[in-house]
């Protein structure tokens, strides 16, 4: 592996890619007093990304968190359900996941092979958790991931005795990019995200 530090320094422009998978972006985490630090930045960062991807006529899937019983994510809930709308009538897709990884036990690498996509965008929440997770596994599969920095987010890690201070949410954020290694493709932001149709 030539280390992480290849991640951080894609030259731009980068080559488009052909799918938006968004992330859990449900309004448990992005809306109300439980929304996680720079939401707005997040919101707006993904609507511009759905915008560029419906305007070029690509794959959009929305990843959605089946929480446990009691959580702010159960099914059901006012928690659970998607900021952002879905357009069924031009192909938009939701599926339904209950693990980190949006691949595991879920029709996403099907849906992708089907539409002979082998690359896509990714964007939402957590960063460390379910983006991160979904992205590890489809660089695993050898589809080509790009990850717009500012369209990601997470929340602060608060502060445990005897291990460390709190740690801010924009930190977790950018360890969560580097631990993805020099497979992923970073970008400073939704401007640099381009899509193509396959």
């Amino acid at each position: 592996m030539m280390g992480a530090m290849s991640a951080q320094s894609k030259s731009l422009p980068n080559d488009p890619v052909q799918a938006l998978i968004v992330v859990d972006m449900q309004s448990a985490f992005v809306s109300g007093h439980d929304a996680i630090p720079h939401a707005e930045r997040v919101l707006q960062r993904t609507g511009q990304l759905i915008a560029k991807a419906r305007a070029a006529d690509v794959l959009i899937v929305q990843l959605q968190n089946d929480g446990p019983e009691g959580a702010s994510d159960e099914p059901g809930t006012p928690g659970w359900r998607l900021h952002f709308p879905v357009d069924t009538d031009r192909g938009e897709v939701v599926i339904r996941k209950l693990y980190d990884d949006g691949f595991e036990d879920t029709e996403l690498e099907d849906l992708l092979r089907e539409e002979d996509v082998s690359s896509f965008a990714i964007c939402g929440v957590m960063s460390e958790m379910c983006v991160s997770a979904t992205a590890r596994t489809a660089l695993d599969l050898e589809f080509r991931v790009v990850m717009p920095h500012d369209a990601h987010g997470t929340y602060d890690i608060p502060a445990a005795e005897g291990i460390s201070d709190a740690v801010p949410a924009a930190t977790v954020s950018r360890v969560a990019e580097w631990a993805l290694g020099d497979e992923v493709e970073i970008v400073p932001g939704a401007d640099d995200v381009s899509f193509v149709a396959p």
